[in-house]
């Protein structure tokens, strides 16, 4: 049975899912969440009440998050490239640099972009202000981890860079990495010209204009 992922394309978090896809190679069906096709939307609600994209079925099960979503595909579809190391040590390090990306960088860019859909006056300014907080901090660390390294874990592109490629690429639209974070910007460049990734950004490009915060012309 084909897999099917219900997400949109300019999602971060679906953006991580499909560089999964995309690293191995995975058939799979787009299912696009969006007004356009009413009868995915009326689907994915009967499967997943939150609402959260993105989703996977595959035969009978359902699979929610991103991060799931590709321990689901390395078990159940393997190919070439292992985002988890087989290495125990090595798959503990891979999985807590996927939550600090989604939870550290993500999440406080999302807050930022939530932030400027609201109305003016449900706006949050402290909120924003904290969260700004947070992306430098989370820059400064990272900056200084990926001084010595082409990847986030090891030697090879795994999970966490599935989860740092989106995070980098929107925070930096959001609250700019400074110019002095020389290693982390290298490493944001590094995952853009990453095939997988730079694929799943091009799916997006048609919807850059809903980025509410302005989407630069220079990625």
């Amino acid at each position: 049975m084909t897999l099917q992922l219900f997400a949109h394309p300019f999602s971060s978090y679906c953006q991580k899912a499909l560089i999964a896809f995309y690293e191995n190679d995975i058939p799979f069906e787009f299912r696009m969440l969006s007004p356009d096709e009413p009868a995915n939307g009326e689907e994915f609600a009967r499967l997943w009440p939150i609402k959260r994209f993105p989703i996977l079925v595959d035969g009978g099960r359902t699979i929610l998050e991103a991060t799931s979503i590709i321990e689901h595909l390395q078990v159940r579809h393997p190919g070439p490239v292992r985002l988890i190391p087989d290495h125990p040590d090595l798959a503990v390090e891979v999985r807590m640099l996927d939550r600090v990306f989604d939870n550290y960088v993500m999440t406080p860019q999302g807050r930022c972009v939530f932030d400027a859909i609201r109305p003016e006056t449900d706006r949050d300014p402290y909120g924003v202000r904290e969260a700004h907080a947070m992306l430098d901090a989370i820059y400064d660390w990272l900056d200084k981890r990926m001084a010595d390294r082409e990847w986030a874990v090891g030697e090879t592109f795994s999970l966490a860079d599935c989860a740092a490629a989106p995070s980098l690429f929107y925070a930096d639209w959001t609250h700019a990495i400074p110019a002095e974070f020389k290693h982390l910007h290298a490493y944001r460049a590094r995952l853009l010209a990453r095939p997988s990734f730079a694929r799943a950004v091009d799916g997006g490009r048609p919807y850059r204009h809903f980025f509410p915060l302005g989407a630069p012309d220079r990625d």
